[in-house]
């Protein structure tokens, strides 16, 4: 393969995860916020909740593409806006989340991830639970289609 083709190939896939990130910013934005406010629920963000959305961020086709510090810098965000002042940073990750409103099946995904975050560390309390209901709220999702 000449080098122009292997340039030309390089290329194209660059720009193929370069648009697959910024098309998929606001779900993965979306995905963070959630897990974010789910692990603040208790009190006590665990190790096991932010791998639990790590794993599923780094296996996800249209996810995967972006940087896992990234990831963890956006949870951080979310979770540290929660940790200064719970109402305000909650609404901000409840807005980003609600970008999905008028895409259910979207909705759907970002509630299953949010119930496995609440479940990584062996127990999906009360709390957590709460939380996730709040973002089937915002999402005009039932909670009891996910046995909340």
């Amino acid at each position: 393969m000449s080098s122009f083709q292997s340039w030309l190939n390089k290329t194209k896939t660059g720009l193929q995860d370069q648009v697959g990130r910024f098309k998929n910013k606001d779900l993965m934005d979306a995905i963070v916020a959630g897990c974010a406010i789910v692990s603040v629920a208790d009190g006590k963000v665990d190790a096991e909740e932010k791998q639990k959305m790590a794993g599923y961020i780094g296996r996800n086709e249209q996810l995967k593409v972006f940087n896992m510090s990234e990831v963890i810098d956006r949870f951080n965000h979310f979770a540290g806006n929660m940790e200064f002042d719970v109402m305000v940073g909650k609404q901000e990750a409840l807005r980003t989340i609600a970008k999905f409103k008028s895409k259910p099946e979207v909705g759907r995904v970002i509630v299953g991830v949010c119930c496995a975050i609440g479940a990584a560390d062996g127990d999906f309390d009360e709390l957590e639970k709460s939380a996730v209901r709040d973002i089937c709220n915002v999402l005009a999702l039932s909670p009891g289609e996910f046995g909340l």
